[in-house]
């Protein structure tokens, strides 16, 4: 029997005009969905009162779909057809898959239609990442109506920060595909600041951890007077509970030596695992008593003391992330107000003592951090279903990575910065390069580098229809606009014709995890090449520049114009030039493009003229005037 609900007085006129609206953490080991009834955020439980739905998909050969408990509890003996962590494939592109995903029990299948999407292959067909996401939101929902008792208005979904462009739209995809209205996508740490900050009351600057089954997200955000205002984010999509679990598995298989890996061992060992791992959570010793499939037993035990030293790396892996995001904050980890922890992952006694050495106090852990994230989105669909006014809370999101596109000689011009809060809504004027030119291509590209090789890929599109024009003369905006789900579109448009193009970015693939972990960090190491590669490749663009543009006009009138030792003199300066364009050395070119224009300069006087004198034929200077 789904419960009654009382409005908030001034929230509505009756309780049955409260909108229904949900929080939804969909998250790489368990899922939650909850709500806001009579002013309190809840997680919303199953029949068997279970709030946490574990994110595990089994197809069966009768076309029918288990998802949870029961899906999990099959996990070793269907292997093939039951999907868990599918979050870690979101996004993702197949060779992405075959790193992250060498020692799980699938088997990953590309489509003939030359998409880099991978399919896990199982008795039902081949199931995307965003089909086997889709259930466990349509389960979600599902529970969601059921408890409250009527059809769901919209819903907060929550992604990890470090979510790229293709990882957001993914989510977003599997939440239409399960009939969910998407209000916005929210950042993780957001949500579990949106909690803890309505909570605690706190103002001041506050790191938020979060470390789940499969993704590892730092945040540092400012509360001040209901502003959350993200202020640096940073981390690890392929960092999680999920490696501890496979740490220990390494160790299982050293101690026991099972023989032969298959599917079905590999999943069981991986159960063994996760049950000593939250066991070592409490106690300072486990028991294994392995009885696997193929008739291998092994008994043993296992102290806190050596699981921590197998995991070790791996929490020493998250400070990394830590000092980056602190840096980019301008923030001092002394001045830090509070360390929230987020995730299931930061259950581990490891995890907090590491963390709390680092910052130099203890992480708040009041509320679980299982459902934290899920609350936090509650509140906010709560507000954005327009059952409280927006003015009680708002949210500042960033985005992670630098946003821009290739101009001439490989080159990215970012329009919009990493840690630039969203949404947001930026453009920059470009032009033509040579002359009558009547197109541009529009390649759009992620990431921190100076030269387009070394950043992401994101899109291409063509600007078509432009006038003919001298180089230089049009005048082209290209505008790039990032929602608050941090999704982007680009728009390019020709001021003198009216003439545009647009394009909703839509990668068909994510980021590596490679790619992840070391984009910032390679800005950073090679920030001091990069200027200088950015300086050659500026000055090896205007030489080219140059050339063109001179050599057009020799080919128009230096017959009539020069005389045979001033054009000997400027062939032989742009002789110099085309030679020295092709050193790495920018200071040369530059000095080399500085005696062309300096040997040209009478001829530049000459056509200058000559252009005056025609456009002043037939005229009398009265008529200028007029």
């Amino acid at each position: 029997m789904a419960l009654l609900q009382i409005s908030e007085p001034g929230q509505s006129t009756a309780p049955h005009q409260h909108k229904l609206a949900v929080g939804i953490d969909l998250g790489t080991t368990n899922s939650l969905v909850a709500t806001v009834r009579s002013g309190h955020a809840e997680t919303l439980a199953d029949e068997g009162g279970e709030n946490l739905l574990p994110s595990v998909v089994r197809y069966l050969s009768d076309d029918s779909i288990v998802v949870g408990a029961n899906a999990l509890r099959a996990a070793a003996t269907d292997p093939l057809n039951t999907v868990i962590s599918v979050k870690r494939f979101m996004g993702r592109g197949i060779d992405d898959i075959k790193t992250i995903g060498s020692q799980l029990p699938y088997e990953f299948v590309t489509r003939d239609s030359g998409s880099k999407m991978p399919y896990i292959k199982t008795i039902a067909g081949e199931k995307s990442p965003v089909q086997i996401s889709a259930e466990i939101l349509k389960t979600l929902r599902q529970r969601a109506e059921k408890s409250l008792g009527g059809d769901l208005l919209g819903s907060v979904i929550t992604v990890p920060a470090y979510f790229d462009e293709a990882q957001r739209q993914a989510t977003k995809a599997a939440a239409e595909l399960a009939g969910l209205n998407v209000f916005r996508l929210l950042n993780e740490p957001t949500a579990a600041a949106i909690a803890y900050g309505l909570d605690s009351g706190a103002e001041g600057d506050i790191v938020v951890f979060d470390l789940g089954g499969g993704t590892f997200d730092i945040s540092v955000l400012r509360l001040n007077k209901g502003v959350f205002e993200v202020l640096a984010t940073a981390g690890d999509t392929a960092l999680g509970g999920d490696d501890f679990d496979m740490a220990l598995v390494n160790w299982l298989i050293e101690q026991s030596r099972p023989g032969e890996l298959n599917h079905k061992l590999l999943r069981e060992l991986t159960n063994a695992a996760k049950t000593a791992k939250e066991q070592l959570t409490d106690t300072e010793y486990y028991q294994f008593d392995l009885a696997l499939s193929n008739g291998v037993q092994w008994q043993g035990g296992l102290n806190r003391e050596t699981f921590n030293n197998l995991v070790m790396p791996l929490v020493q892996s998250t400070l990394k992330p830590c000092r980056q995001a602190l840096r980019d904050a301008g923030i001092d980890k002394n001045n830090v107000l509070q360390i929230v922890m987020v995730g299931g992952s930061t259950r581990v006694p490891l995890v907090r003592e590491k963390i709390g050495e680092f910052f130099g106090q203890q992480p708040l852990v009041d509320i679980d951090p299982d459902r934290v994230v899920a609350i936090g989105a509650a509140l906010q669909a709560d507000i954005l279903a327009g059952n409280k006014p927006e003015s009680e809370m708002l949210l500042l999101d960033i985005i992670p990575l630098s946003l821009g596109l290739e101009t001439m000689g490989g080159l990215v011009e970012k329009i919009i910065p990493r840690n630039t809060t969203i949404p947001i809504a930026r453009a920059q004027e470009f032009t033509t390069y040579k002359d009558g030119q009547t197109a541009i291509a529009i390649h759009i590209v992620q990431g921190e580098r100076e030269v387009v090789d070394d950043c992401r890929s994101l899109a291409r599109f063509e600007l078509r229809g432009i006038p003919p024009m001298v180089a230089g003369a049009a005048r082209v905006e290209v505008s790039f606009q990032v929602d608050a789900d941090g999704l982007l579109s680009v728009t390019a448009l020709e001021k003198t014709s009216g003439v545009s193009s647009h394009i909703e970015v839509k990668p068909s693939y994510g980021l590596s995890e490679t790619e992840i972990e070391n984009m910032l960090l390679s800005s950073f190491d090679n920030a001091e090449s990069d200027l200088a590669l950015r300086k050659l490749r500026e000055q090896q663009v205007e030489a080219d520049r140059e050339i063109l543009a001179l050599e057009a006009a020799l080919a128009e009138d230096a017959d009539v114009m020069l005389n045979a030792e001033e054009l000997s003199m400027i062939q032989s300066a742009l002789t110099e030039l085309k030679a020295t364009r092709k050193i790495d050395d920018a200071d040369a070119i530059k000095a080399s493009i500085e005696n062309v224009e300096k040997v040209c300069d009478f001829y530049v006087q000459k056509r200058m003229n000559q252009n005056i004198e025609k456009a002043m034929s037939g005229h009398k200077l009265e008529d200028f005037e007029k």
